[in-house]
């Protein structure tokens, strides 16, 4: 279970440092290259909670399968892809298998072992996977790229999820699907929660696209938009809603979600800055750019480690703050050495401010976002929570790199406006979550 969270934790970072390769051999340029990262995120955040539900409703095991070979084929798709739409089309199946795949992964652990000790100690190697996954992709991904290709940063992750499969069906228990009687999953809802961001993605992409008219755009907002209202509509006469209407009604947790949506849109668009400007303004080789880039990796496990011995003492909403203060600083930094045309040194500063973001932002709002949930209520709060993660990455990256550049919108350094744009998010989550009543933390354990 722990290698299939890393294979895909890997694949969230492991494209940023490929992405000017990527368009290099298949003739996209930096502003169309979005949807390598998009389509995978959007994917697997939108139909998330649909693969909960399915776990419940086929049983665990075949789900687990099902959503890992999807993963595998889609992989192989990416990795022999003879154009950019088959490349778009690949990630998108592979954030369908994600999704799928990871609620039933984690679903089987939580069951597999009883709860207490074992059971913290089993989800925390599934914790600490995952976030060496995310570390681990900027260097594999310059490694990779460098010396096999890029095609290579999906193709090598088949033969290993293949091991999963082989894997799942020896050492996982076949288990029995619910009763025929229990409520359908809410797969219009799915669909409609995965087309909204995508028709707001292409509306943000496509508005910069030079030759293309403003109705396409239009047209694809207005589709997100009546996507966005066909959700809530859906939800509400569901018999099993993805989100129950009731979980809207506590403001504390909508707040954290939204804040956690526009830090993570920040976030992630920092990582595609870091690797254009290093590769693209500066010239440096993606090997190169992925060993400038060890430091973010190194100060993101610093922060892993330290942020839950501070949350007690501080109280989850100044950690939110803090941390939307380093992303703010993050974006000024990068910002200024873009004007400047400074060298790769004086990124060093944002990407120390990024790992502080992440690690005091989203951490914090995760305590905000599942706190005080019950039985009934803790899975929904935790999908909620991990889908507007990666839906708000996507969106953000979405409006802030296909708007900043974009030519055919403004003639300004594109470095600026997307760094001007993340900072307005990050200033609307922080007047957001202010308004939340501040979070007591128990410290943990020595």
């Amino acid at each position: 279970m722990s290698m299939l969270q890393f294979l895909i934790a890997v694949d969230v970072t492991v494209v940023n440092i490929a992405l000017p390769s990527i368009g290099a051999d298949l003739g996209v340029d930096g502003h169309s290259l979005t949807w390598v990262v998009v389509g995978y995120t959007i994917t697997g955040g939108g139909l998330l909670m649909l693969g909960g539900s399915l776990g419940d409703l086929l049983g665990r095991s075949r789900t687990l399968l099902v959503g890992t070979a999807l993963f595998a084929a889609a992989s192989l798709l990416a990795g022999l892809a003879p154009s950019f739409p088959v490349l778009v089309v690949a990630r998108l199946a592979q954030g369908a298998g994600e999704a799928i795949a990871l609620p039933a992964a984690m679903a089987t652990i939580v069951l597999m072992f009883p709860e207490g000790p074992r059971r913290s100690r089993a989800l925390s190697v599934w914790a600490a996977v995952a976030s060496c996954g995310l570390v681990l992709g900027f260097a594999l991904s310059g490694v990779i790229t460098a010396h096999l290709g890029w095609r290579w940063i999906f193709l090598i992750s088949v033969p290993f999820t293949l091991v999963v499969l082989v894997a799942a069906l020896v050492l996982v228990q076949a288990d029995r699907p619910a009763s025929r009687e229990r409520a359908r999953p809410d797969l219009p809802g799915a669909l409609l929660l995965t087309a909204c961001p995508l028709l707001f993605a292409y509306a943000a992409v496509e508005a910069g696209e030079p030759g293309t008219s403003a109705w396409v755009s239009l047209a694809a907002l207005a589709g997100a938009v009546l996507a966005a209202a066909g959700f809530v509509r859906v939800e509400s006469r569901s018999p099993a809603p993805l989100v129950p209407p009731a979980f809207f009604a506590d403001r504390a947790r909508v707040r954290a979600n939204l804040t956690t949506m526009l830090l993570s849109g920040s976030l992630s668009t920092s990582f595609l800055l870091f690797t254009f400007y290093l590769q693209d303004r500066l010239g440096i080789g993606p090997l190169g750019a992925g060993l400038t880039m060890l430091p973010l990796a190194v100060a993101l496990i610093a922060a892993s480690v330290l942020v839950p011995r501070l949350l007690g003492g501080w109280g989850a909403r100044t950690c939110v703050l803090a941390g939307l203060g380093a992303a703010a600083g993050a974006m000024t930094v990068i910002a200024f050495v873009a004007a400047l045309d400074a060298g790769a040194a004086w990124l060093l500063p944002a990407m120390l401010l990024i790992a502080a973001g992440m690690g005091f932002g989203l951490v914090g709002l995760q305590y905000i976002a599942v706190g005080g949930t019950t039985d009934e209520d803790a899975g929904i709060a935790s999908g909620v929570q991990r889908a507007a993660d990666q839906l708000g990455g996507a969106g953000g990256v979405a409006v802030h790199v296909g708007i900043g550049f974009s030519p055919a919108v403004h003639a300004g350094d594109p470095f600026l406006i997307a760094a001007v744009l993340a900072i307005g998010g990050l200033a609307v989550g922080a007047v957001v979550i202010s308004r939340s009543p501040a979070t007591e933390v128990q410290a943990p354990a020595e």
